[in-house]
């Protein structure tokens, strides 16, 4: 996700770095620009890239799409590049990113959201954009929108569609209904989103999951709707179609998931509500043994 939003960024001109850890893809990146495959047509950006963020200074904004586990230490290295009016934002899966940022950076300054595009790593500095949607953004804390006008202003200037919500954290809610359901379901089944939705018996396991989180978010205070998500949910899986989940290319990667930030989420809700949320249980444990199994740590 940073290499399609950072290209959409640097193609509509802004000035516009990537900042990574990993040297070959750094250097890639540098050799040959970050290429986004979408359908039949295919994007070279010559994107300025990094592994060491003291030489690009302080900006206007930083935005993270590390995964979860990584955010705390993305956040460190990620000193040098915030400034006294650098916008902070995570626009990341799963529930507590904005706290790990807030213990790193002033909580007035974050922005918090979620994106609806979606991103599969081809090879390195190649990257597909299967799905296209709305990116939602707001405070994490307090009630100005400065920082989440700005940022969304450069995104829809690099024709990607962005919206401010002033209450954001029920998006990320939404967000979250959606991911628990269909996130651990895809990477344990082998399955595609259009095969998840196609197949009856997953298809009810998706739903029901997916009634569990709602079920705990209104428990938290967030009007969501139940039958409005699952709808939702089954509709995009029907459109993504030969899409993978990206947990399911985290288990295709032989990498850790970020079921912590996600279903876990939904199970620390459960407990602190007293909703109970077998499914949401269940995949955590089953998630974490296949991490344990591939030496991943569970």
């Amino acid at each position: 996700m940073g290499s399609i939003f950072g290209a959409r960024l640097h193609e509509a001109g802004h000035e516009t770095v990537l900042v990574d850890v990993s040297s070959p893809l750094v250097e890639r990146i540098r050799a040959a620009g970050v290429t986004v495959v979408r359908g039949e047509q295919e994007t070279v950006s010559a994107v300025p890239a990094t592994t060491d963020p003291t030489e690009v200074g302080p900006v206007e904004a930083v935005v993270f799409f590390v995964k979860c586990y990584h955010t705390a230490a993305a956040a460190e290295t990620a000193r040098p590049l915030v400034g006294p009016e650098t916008v902070v934002a995570s626009l990341q899966n799963g529930w507590g990113n904005g706290d790990v940022l807030a213990r790193v950076y002033d909580p007035a300054r974050i922005v918090v959201g979620v994106t609806y595009n979606s991103g599969t790593v081809l090879d390195l500095g190649r990257v597909a954009h299967p799905g296209v949607g709305p990116t939602l953004m707001g405070p994490f804390q307090g009630d100005s929108l400065d920082g989440a006008e700005r940022l969304a202003s450069a995104l829809a200037q690099a024709g990607l569609e962005a919206k401010v919500v002033p209450a954001v954290r029920p998006e990320i809610w939404k967000k979250l209904v959606l991911n628990a359901a269909t996130l651990p379901t895809a990477a344990l089944t082998g399955m595609n989103a259009g095969a998840l939705t196609a197949h009856e018996p997953m298809h009810e396991l998706v739903t029901e999951t997916a009634r569990e989180a709602v079920a705990v978010a209104r428990a938290l205070g967030y009007d969501i709707d139940e039958e409005e998500r699952v709808e939702a949910i089954h509709s995009l899986l029907g459109r993504a179609g030969p899409t993978k989940a990206s947990m399911l290319q985290d288990f295709e990667a032989g990498r850790r998931t970020e079921v912590d930030v996600i279903n876990g989420a939904v199970v620390r809700a459960g407990e602190q509500t007293g909703v109970q949320v077998p499914l949401n249980r269940a995949f955590v444990a089953l998630v974490k043994g296949w991490e344990r199994m591939h030496g991943l740590g569970g």
